[in-house]
């Protein structure tokens, strides 16, 4: 089961009380106030950790508060402080504020940590209170609450390349054919009902990560099918790579095709249809060779944009296909590089 979205109550350990307290010892027959302090409320922390991979540890209960700090003691004794309560998050988690929707913080790193409700401070003993004036006070300070906050945590797989596109054009096999990931493959709509990510090899001992999310069909933004829960996992990616089933079987035609998933990119985030893409043309063993050239030649042409042919079944063009994808990203993050140093 693939979880990444849970909402959650977080709340600080409260502070221990302060004590009121005299000594009362044989032999000290004036003796003063010794009321301790209470003890620090524990922090509720996040922390990133690359052996969790969704939210669904989090999803088994909703408050989350951490321990309580003990009151003060006589004889100036402070109370035990309240244990940290240490929540981990896979990364890519985006932790925000309920109430407000403020985004609070995109936790991406592995070992990041953040304080999200501090505990409460301990009260003072009444030892803090005497003076020369007030030599016997008889008051002591309460514990101070803990911070308290509903947070939504939204988690967004992190990934180099995100794998776009109508149901059955091919994603899933795309991804089997190009990692190690063995994804659901069938000849119906919507086999993938969950992102799958696969890392691919290529030379050098690089490698890049893809994300495949479920199809997107058109009015996916405004919630029909599956994609417009899942479009968030490709918002954090460099390069899409948008698929489209060219074969005389398709449901939809090419062309129709890609402006349906266009124009869905562009309702969910208009950011999102800005991002680099390279299209390709699947299923292409099923046209006559040929009418293919002509075929891309004309989709090319309607859609402004280079089309590379493939077939999943075959293996054309695949190792094709991965150097333009490592060429796009090597172009993406020298752009990115030019850009900082400017």
């Amino acid at each position: 089961m693939f979880i990444d979205e849970a909402v959650i109550y977080v709340k600080g350990g409260d502070g221990g009380n302060g004590c009121v307290s005299f000594r009362r010892e044989k032999y000290v027959p004036h003796g003063g106030p010794d009321g301790g302090q209470g003890g620090n409320g524990g922090d509720v922390i996040f922390n990133v950790s690359d052996k969790i991979e969704t939210l669904l540890d989090l999803t088994s209960r909703v408050k989350y508060i951490a321990e309580s700090g003990l009151n003060g003691k006589g004889s100036t004794k402070r109370g035990k402080d309240g244990k940290d309560l240490v929540l981990n998050l896979p990364k890519g988690t985006l932790i925000k504020d309920k109430e407000s929707g403020r985004v609070l913080k995109d936790m991406s790193t592995p070992g990041e940590s953040i304080i999200i409700a501090r505990g409460g401070r301990g009260g003072r003993g009444n030892k803090y209170y005497a003076t020369a004036t007030n030599q016997v006070p008889r008051q002591a300070e309460q514990g101070k609450p803990g911070e308290a906050r509903w947070l939504c945590l939204e988690l967004k797989l992190l990934a180099d390349v995100g794998l776009i596109g109508m149901p059955n054009a091919g994603k899933s096999t795309l991804l089997s054919r190009l990692s190690a990931a063995r994804p659901k493959i069938a000849d119906y709509a919507f086999t993938t009902m969950q992102p799958q990510l696969g890392v691919v090899s290529v030379a050098d001992c690089r490698r890049f990560i893809v994300a495949d999310i479920p199809g997107l069909i058109e009015g996916a933004h405004c919630g029909i099918g599956l994609g417009d829960e899942f479009l968030r996992h490709i918002e954090r990616t460099k390069l899409l790579v948008h698929l489209l089933d060219v074969s005389p079987y398709a449901g939809t035609k090419p062309l129709d095709a890609y402006h349906i998933v266009r124009n869905e990119l562009h309702q969910y985030n208009p950011l999102l249809a800005e991002k680099p893409e390279i299209v390709i043309a699947n299923k292409i063993d099923l046209l006559d060779e040929d009418e293919s050239a002509e075929y891309i030649q004309a989709l090319e042409k309607a859609i402004s944009k280079p089309v590379c042919p493939v077939s999943m079944v075959t293996g054309k063009n695949i190792e094709a296909l991965i150097r333009t994808v490592v060429s796009a990203l090597d172009e993406i993050q020298a752009q990115a590089s030019t850009s900082l140093c400017g």
